[in-house]
C-alpha cells in the first residue's frame, strides 16, 4: 500500500459533506438546466444585480402542433375527462384518421431502411459483447471498492484496509461463482435446447438479444432507428428574455426610476398551446401603446424570433398596457386548410360561417346576418377567394337570394350561375354579359324594391308574429318576400367610374341607400376591392366614400401601404395597432388578413381555402338543395327579365301638365316616378337629363322665379315631329 503521510484522507469532512448534501433542499431540475444551458455573457450595461438573460433551446423538442386544440380547464381547474380529440364521433373518427395515417407512413419509412438498420444493429452488437464481457468482469472484480480501500491506505488505518481486503476476497469469490454457473450453464444449455426450441422462439430471442448487445455498443449519441417525424424546437420565453427586448427597443430602462418594465400578470402558456403570453405595464416615462406598436420589430428581435410570431393586443384598462403573445412558430405560414364547406351539407345564414384560423389556431367564424362587409387587398393576395368563401357559405343556405356582379370579368365568379339570382359580368358588353351596366342597374332598383317591400310587410305583420318589427329565421322561411338577399360585389369601384357620369351617380346613389338601408332588411353586401379611395369626383366620390365606409366590418390582407390599409381597416384600427401593410408577404402568406370589427378581439386570420373545383363542387351542391327546396330563381332558373321598351320622349310630354313652357328636370324626374314607378321609381334629375340628351337640349328655365337646369315644352314636340318624319 502506497500512502503520503502528507495527503490523509479527511474522513470528518468526508462525513460533514455526506450530511450536508442529505440535509440539503430539494433542487428544480428546469432551473438547474436552466441555470447550466450556455448562458450569453454579453449582460447590458446597468443590468440589475441578480437578473440572468438565458436563451437556451428546449431541453426536449416539442410537438409541431395537434390534431385537436388542447381543452381549457374550468373555472375549478378541472380539465375534462374525455379528452377533446375522443369527444364526438367526428373528432374520433378524426383522431382514429391520423393515427392511422401516421402509423403507415412510419411503418413505410422504416421499412425502406430496415435493410441499413440490421447492418448497425449487428456491426453495434458485436461491440457491446465486448462491453457485455468487461461489465461482468469489473462486476466480479469489484474495482469500485479500490477508492475506499486506497483511502484507508492514505490514513494508515491498517485495521479498515484489512477488512475491506477480507470483504473483497470474498465477494470476488462468490462472484466468481455465479460467472462460473452462468458460463456454465450457457456451454451446456444452448446445444440442449436449441433443436428442441419452435423457430420463432429463436427468431424473437436472436432480435431481443442483439438489439440488447446493440444498445449497448452504440454511443450514446448515435441512434440505430432514425425518427420519421422530427418536432420543432423554439426559444423559451421567460420574464428575462421579455425584459431584455423591451428595455433594448427603448421602451424603458432598468436603474433609471419610474423606467422599469412591470408585468400585469404571470406569465403562462395560452389556452391553445401554441405560444406565451403575459400582461406588459410601461413604465411611467411617457411611453404610449403607439410607441410600443412602433417598437415591435425591435422587440421581436431582442427575443430572438420572427416578427410574424409576436403578437400585441391593447388593454381597454390602460393606455400604457398591453398584452404580448409570442408564437412558439410561426403560425401566420401554416395554411389554415380547405374549407369545411366541401362537406357540402346545407348550411343556415342565421349561423356563423367558418372564415378561417387566427393567430393562435382558433377557428375564426362570421355572423353574416345584419352586417356588410369589405374586403380588400393587393392583387393576388387572396381577396375574391375570401369574399367567395362567404357567398360560398350563404349559396348553401337554400332560403338566401344571391346576386353576383363581378367588376372585374374573371372566371372566380363564373360558377355562381348556378345559383345566383341575378349575375352581372364587367363593366362593358362581353361574350358572357351583353349589356352589363344596365343590367346592374335593373339588380340594384330590384334590390332597392325589395328593401321597401320588406320594409311595408314587416310594418303590417302583427306584433304576435314579429314583436320586434324585425325579420327573423322563421318569418324567412315563411314569408318568401322576407328571404335574405346576400349582394357580392367583386371590384365594386369600377362601377363608380364607368364612362357615363349620370350613370355613376345613379349607381352611387342606389348603393349608399341600400348600404344604409338593406342591412336592417335582411340584406348582406359583401364587397371586394383593391382600390377603396381616390375614386369619383364630386358627388360620385362623396357617395363612393360614404359606402365604403359604411361596412360593418372589414377585412384587410397585405396591402401595398399603410393609406390602402386605412382605408379598407378605417382610420381607428391603425391607432389600435392594425396595419395591413406590415403583414407579411409571399406565396405563403396568401390568404392573411386583419379581421376588424367583428368582434373585440382583432385576429389576424388564415383563411380557409376553396380553389375553382371546390367551388363548383360546393355550387353545384347548393343548386341541387335549391331545386329540392323550391328556391331557385332569376337567372339561375332560366328566368328572363322582361325589360319593356319606353317612348320615354311621349312620357316626359305627358308630365307636362297644360300652360307649362318648361320644366326642371327634378320635377320632371319626380313626375315619372309618382305615374309611372314600375319603369322611372329610382330617376334623378341626372338621369332624366341622361335619357333626354341625344333628343332635346338641357337648357336654363324659369319656372316660378327659380331658374335652374331643365327641358322647354317646344324642344320636346320638335323631336317628336322630327321622328315622326324620319
Amino acid at each position: 500500500m502506497a500512502s503520503n503521510p502528507d495527503d490523509r484522507f479527511d474522513w470528518e469532512a468526508y462525513e460533514a459533506d455526506l450530511t450536508r448534501q442529505a440535509d440539503a433542499d430539494v433542487v428544480d431540475l428546469d432551473d438547474e438546466r436552466a441555470r447550466r444551458a450556455p448562458r450569453r455573457r454579453d449582460r447590458p450595461t446597468g443590468a440589475a444585480a441578480g437578473t440572468h438573460f438565458d436563451v437556451p433551446l428546449d431541453e426536449a423538442p416539442q410537438p409541431g402542433g395537434a390534431l385537436v386544440d388542447v381543452p381549457p380547464a374550468g373555472p375549478d381547474g378541472r380539465r375534462p375527462i374525455v379528452p377533446t380529440s375522443l369527444r364526438g364521433w367526428a373528432n374520433l373518427r378524426a383522431t382514429v384518421r391520423y393515427a392511422v395515417g401516421l402509423t403507415a407512413y412510419r411503418t413505410g419509412y422504416h421499412a425502406l431502411r430496415s435493410p441499413w438498420y440490421a447492418t448497425q444493429a449487428g456491426f453495434w452488437a458485436s461491440v457491446g459483447l465486448f462491453r457485455l464481457l468487461g461489465r461482468q468482469l469489473r462486476w466480479w472484480w469489484l474495482s469500485e471498492q479500490y477508492g475506499l480501500r486506497q483511502a484507508a491506505a492514505d490514513a494508515k488505518d491498517a485495521q479498515l484496509w484489512l477488512k475491506l481486503h477480507r470483504e473483497v476476497k470474498a465477494t470476488r469469490a462468490w462472484r466468481g461463482t455465479v460467472l462460473a454457473a452462468e458460463l456454465g450453464a450457457l456451454a451446456i444449455g444452448a446445444p440442449v435446447l436449441w433443436p428442441l426450441t419452435p423457430w420463432w422462439v429463436k427468431a424473437t430471442a436472436a432480435v431481443l438479444g442483439v438489439s440488447y448487445l446493440a444498445h449497448i455498443g452504440r454511443p450514446a449519441d448515435r441512434r440505430i432507428i432514425s425518427p420519421a417525424t422530427v418536432a420543432g424546437r423554439f426559444r423559451r420565453v421567460n420574464p428575462d428574455i421579455i425584459l431584455r427586448a423591451y428595455y433594448a427597443a427603448g421602451l424603458g430602462h432598468p436603474d433609471r426610476p419610474n423606467q422599469q418594465i412591470t408585468f400585469g400578470s404571470t406569465m403562462a402558456r395560452d389556452a391553445s398551446g401554441t405560444g406565451s403570453q403575459v400582461l406588459i405595464d410601461l413604465p411611467f416615462n411617457g411611453k404610449t401603446w403607439e410607441d410600443v406598436l412602433k417598437a415591435k420589430p425591435a422587440i421581436a428581435a431582442g427575443m430572438d424570433v420572427s416578427v410574424n410570431q409576436v403578437f400585441v393586443t391593447r388593454d381597454p384598462s390602460s393606455h400604457r398596457r398591453h398584452l404580448l403573445f409570442v408564437a412558439d412558430r410561426d403560425p401566420l405560414a401554416v395554411p389554415a386548410g380547405k374549407t369545411p364547406l366541401l362537406d357540402c351539407k346545407v348550411r343556415d345564414i342565421w349561423a356563423e360561417a367558418p372564415f378561417g384560423l387566427d393567430e393562435r389556431g382558433r377557428k375564426v367564424t362570421l355572423a353574416l346576418m345584419w352586417i356588410s362587409v369589405l374586403i380588400g387587398a393587393q392583387p393576388r393576395k387572396g381577396k375574391t377567394f375570401a369574399t367567395r368563401l362567404l357567398a360560398l357559405f350563404a349559396a348553401l343556405d337554400p332560403y338566401v337570394t344571391l346576386l353576383v356582379a363581378d367588376g372585374k370579368m374573371s372566371a372566380d365568379w363564373d360558377k355562381f350561375r348556378l345559383v345566383a339570382h341575378r349575375y352581372v359580368c364587367g363593366v362593358v358588353p362581353n361574350s358572357r354579359d351583353n349589356d352589363p351596366i344596365p343590367h346592374l342597374l335593373d339588380m340594384l332598383r330590384e334590390i332597392k324594391r325589395h328593401i321597401e317591400q320588406v320594409n311595408d310587410l314587416l310594418a303590417k305583420l302583427p306584433t304576435s308574429e314579429c314583436p320586434e318589427g324585425k325579420i327573423t329565421r322563421d318569418l324567412s322561411r315563411k314569408y318568401p318576400q322576407l328571404r335574405v338577399w346576400l349582394l357580392v360585389l367583386e371590384e365594386f369601384q369600377t362601377y363608380f367610374e364607368t364612362d357615363d357620369q349620370d350613370v355613376n351617380k345613379e349607381i352611387a346613389g342606389l348603393l349608399s341607400f341600400i348600404m344604409a338601408v338593406g342591412p336592417s332588411a335582411g340584406v348582406i353586401i359583401l364587397s371586394s376591392s383593391q382600390k377603396p379611395s381616390g375614386v369619383g369626383a364630386g358627388d360620385v366620390a362623396r357617395l363612393f366614400n360614404r359606402y365604403r365606409d359604411n361596412h360593418a366590418v372589414r377585412f384587410a390582407l397585405k396591402c401595398g401601404n399603410r393609406v390602402v390599409s386605412e382605408a379598407i381597416l378605417g382610420g381607428d384600427a391603425y391607432a389600435e395597432g392594425f396595419d395591413a401593410s406590415t403583414l407579411p408577404n409571399g406565396r405563403d402568406y396568401r390568404g392573411v388578413g386583419i379581421l376588424y370589427g367583428a368582434s373585440d378581439d382583432t385576429a389576424t386570420v388564415r383563411t380557409y381555402l376553396a380553389d375553382h373545383t371546390d367551388a363548383e363542387k360546393i355550387l353545384s351542391a347548393a343548386r341541387k338543395h335549391r331545386e329540392r327546396a323550391g328556391t331557385l330563381t332569376g337567372d339561375a332558373a332560366g328566368e328572363t327579365v322582361a325589360r319593356e321598351v319606353r317612348d320615354v320622349l311621349a312620357d316626359v310630354r305627358a308630365a307636362f301638365h297644360p300652360g307649362e313652357p318648361g320644366l326642371h328636370w327634378t320635377t320632371i324626374a319626380a313626375r315619372l316616378a309618382e305615374r309611372m314607378p314600375e319603369h322611372y321609381a329610382d330617376l334623378t334629375a341626372d338621369a332624366a337629363s341622361a335619357l333626354l340628351r341625344e333628343h332635346v337640349p338641357s337648357v336654363s328655365v324659369k319656372v316660378r322665379g327659380t331658374v335652374n337646369r331643365g327641358a322647354r315644352l317646344k324642344d320636346l314636340d320638335d323631336a317628336i315631329n322630327r321622328r315622326k318624319s324620319a
